[in-house]
Parts: structure tokens; sequence; C-alpha cells
């Protein structure tokens, strides 16, 4: 598909891809029926499911914005143009991985971990392209234990990221695409 608009399309349709809160286009694709207790929480409160899994896309300029989750999230490659992916652990210290097809991109790796608490952000290397990714969860992804981050509070936390935190802060509107 040469065409990044006809592409885009056809990936939202294909997939029922729907706006994501933290930016992109998400569709779950796998919640494991096995359930798991979160180490030192109350059953009612620490029960998840053992592993979730979603598509998940990027394209016109959208980008993930800074957020954190509070399980471990492994990030794999399937079409498009490379990513970046940004992550601040609680040290302060940034990391940046490019995910992306590792035999057409040097550089690029097709599966990247963010660990639990990370801060992390995501964004098409060059903005005017696409990436279709998909992004596992364990234990599984829950909405109740998704944060996105205050960008100045961030930013005031960590000085010394200010500017990648700045840039891919608060995500913008996506609406959806039928």
């Amino acid at each position: 598909m040469a065409n990044t608009n006809t592409a885009v399309e056809a990936l939202i349709r294909r997939f029922g891809l729907e706006p994501h809160p933290e930016g992109g286009y998400y569709s779950e694709t796998y919640r494991a029926d096995k359930f798991v207790l979160r180490e030192g929480a109350p059953a009612a409160e620490g029960t998840r499911a053992a592993s979730t899994a979603i598509y998940f896309l990027l394209s016109d300029g959208a980008y993930s914005a800074w957020h954190r989750i509070r399980s471990d999230e492994l990030w794999h490659f399937y079409a498009g143009s490379p990513i970046e992916i940004h992550s601040i652990d609680g040290r302060g210290v940034l990391f940046t991985r490019k995910l992306g097809h590792a035999l057409d991109h040097p550089g690029t790796v097709f599966q990247a971990v963010v660990p639990a608490g990370h801060w992390f952000a995501a964004r098409c290397c060059d903005p005017s392209t696409w990436a279709l990714v998909g992004c596992t969860v364990a234990p599984g992804f829950e909405f109740g234990e998704f944060e996105i981050a205050d960008t100045e509070k961030l930013a005031a936390q960590f000085p010394l990221h200010r500017p990648i935190i700045e840039l891919l802060g608060k995500p913008a509107a996506v609406t959806r695409r039928d």
C-alpha cells in the first residue's frame, strides 16, 4: 500500500481500530482467561488477566503521549516505518529504543520492553509516516492502572528531559475515521 492515507484507512477498517486516549488507534486482540493476583494487593483490587495484547497504530503525526502502567509492556513491530519509544525510569534515566523492521532499518529491533512503572511515550521517527505495532502487557492491561502524565509536573521532575517530555506531552485529539 503505497499511499499512506489508503494504508491507514485500510488498517483501521480491517482491525476495527478505535482512538486511544494516549493518541493513535488501537484494538484489543487478546485478553487471557487466566487470572493473576498482583503481589500485596487484595483480591478485589489486584486480580488481573494474566496478559493482554493490542494492535496500535500511529499515523498523521499522532504520538503516544507520556503515560505509565503498572505492568511490563512488550512492543512488537508489524508494518510501516520505525518508531521511537522513549522511557524514563525511577532514577530519571531516559532510554530511547527504535522499533522497526530490523532487516530493513539499521538500528531498529522487532521487539522492545518498557518495564512496569516507567513513564513512556512513542512516535514515528518520521511523523509523516505510519506504523502498526502490537503491545503485550503482563499482567494484563487495565485502564484503572493507566496514568497519562501531567506534562509540566513530569518536566519539573526530570528537567534534563524537558524538550522530549514537552514534545510528546498531552495527547492530541484523535477522531474516528470510518
